[in-house]
């Protein structure tokens, strides 16, 4: 591992060959075994970095793309050092996460290491009955995995006691920020004991990250495993120049000429995503859609049917943009633009999860050139033009009717601004 050192910290940019075994990493034999259990063979960049500093007890900062192992990287440390419930049935350890699939997500991934270990862990997120969170947290959990809202509740209810905590780790820091959680978030941390440990995750480091962590963390140790390159390299990016009134068309020759596994639509807006997910439904079998209006029940269901391939496709704002491992998903297709390259980056994170091949395409309408460059900078690279094979769905010259009407509009310009004549 190489460091790059500055006045104020040391960020370390991790490589492929720091650990080739999480034997080289010193974990129980019990974690050893149920890492092999859950697929791990190598670890991945930010956690042969990530998980060696946790177990020492200092706060880190980890800006990881998605799809790189993340979750794995704080929860493991966090489940080596955990007291039985029998010696602490306070929660020791609060993970906050931006979405409440993303919660689902997290508490997934540590039952699944936590296995040969009995341990008592809570999801906390809206959407979910509320007493059966009051009848678990009264029960006595080791770790809470939660939004920012929900943890904020319990904290005001007082059914959330912190005393006990020695780790808090803030996932997505960046996307919790930008959905306006920073009040909550900060509520959390207040109340946590000042001697803890914090663990931020983030793909991003804008500067509201930056002023969280300088006010919550003690001297953090930065890891940086963004520094070559945001988007995922098994990730092949392409994009389509299309008409806005060709966009259906093109989505339906795309589908058929792909034939994808899984793929994800993006929309950007649930009514869009509804109308879409009703046009796609009369050509093509196993559809869903998924936006932030629809009960959590059903999201629920949504992801549940996705995960066990009950769905080839699903319509999906934002929603979905973040945090969802489903390592099955072959396509991305961006049928609006994001609003920021930085929703870009989490979309296409979606597929080729740890190193699986995936593709994603984007359509760009007239008008979004600029933003198809900014995606472009940010990525550090040029997506590559598409077209489907005997089918233009560009955008048409203007006809010659519209041409021949110019010369009357001009007319009633000020002639003193004409002094070459116009060329066509």
């Amino acid at each position: 591992m190489s460091s790059v050192t500055d006045e104020k910290t040391e960020v370390l940019f991790p490589t492929d060959g720091d650990y080739q075994s999480f034997d080289d990493i010193d974990l129980s034999p019990l974690m050893r075994r149920a890492v092999a259990r859950a697929g791990f063979t190598k670890p991945s960049p930010i956690q042969g970095s990530l998980i060696p500093l946790a177990l020492e007890g200092v706060d880190v900062i980890g800006q990881a793309r998605t799809g790189t192992g993340k979750t794995a990287a704080f929860s493991i440390p966090i489940l080596e050092q955990l007291d039985g419930l029998e010696d602490c049935r306070d929660p020791q350890a609060i993970i906050v996460v931006p979405t409440r699939e993303l919660a689902d997500q997290v508490g997934r991934e540590l039952e699944r290491l936590a296995f040969g270990v009995p341990t008592e862990i809570a999801v906390l997120a809206g959407g979910k009955n509320i007493n059966r969170q009051l009848r678990q947290l009264q029960n006595g959990v080791q770790v809470v995995v939660g939004t920012p809202g929900r943890l904020h509740d319990h904290l005001q209810r007082k059914s959330l006691r912190t005393d006990k905590v020695w780790c808090v780790v803030l996932d997505e820091a960046d996307r919790m920020l930008d959905i306006g959680f920073r009040p909550q978030i900060e509520r959390i941390l207040r109340r946590c004991p000042r001697q803890r440990q914090t663990l931020l995750l983030s793909a991003t480091l804008p500067p509201a990250v930056q002023r969280l962590a300088k006010s919550y963390m003690i001297d953090p140790q930065i890891i940086d495993c963004c520094q070559k390159e945001v988007a995922v390299e098994t990730i092949e990016q392409r994009y389509f120049t299309v008409a806005q009134d060709q966009k259906g068309e093109l989505l339906r020759r795309l589908l058929k000429r792909e034939d994808p596994k899984q793929a994800i639509i993006f929309c950007r807006t649930k009514r869009g995503t509804d109308r879409l997910y009703r046009q796609l439904s009369r050509d093509f079998d196993k559809c869903g859609s998924m936006h932030g209006d629809m009960q959590q029940r059903e999201r629920d269901r949504v992801l549940q049917n996705l995960r066990d391939g009950n769905l080839r496709i699903l319509v999906a704002t934002d929603v979905v943009g973040r945090g969802i491992d489903i390592s099955t998903i072959s396509h991305i297709i961006n049928y609006d633009l994001p609003q920021d390259s930085d929703d870009y980056v989490h979309r296409v994170g979606r597929t080729g999860r740890m190193g699986r091949d995936g593709i994603a395409f984007t359509f760009v309408v007239p008008g979004e050139g600029e933003m198809l460059t900014s995606i472009e900078q940010r990525i550090n690279r040029e997506l590559i033009r598409d077209q489907i094979e005997g089918y233009d769905a560009s955008p048409q010259v203007e006809t010659a009717k519209p041409v021949e009407q110019a010369p009357k509009k001009q007319t009633r310009l000020n002639p003193m601004f004409r002094r070459v004549k116009r060329r066509r």
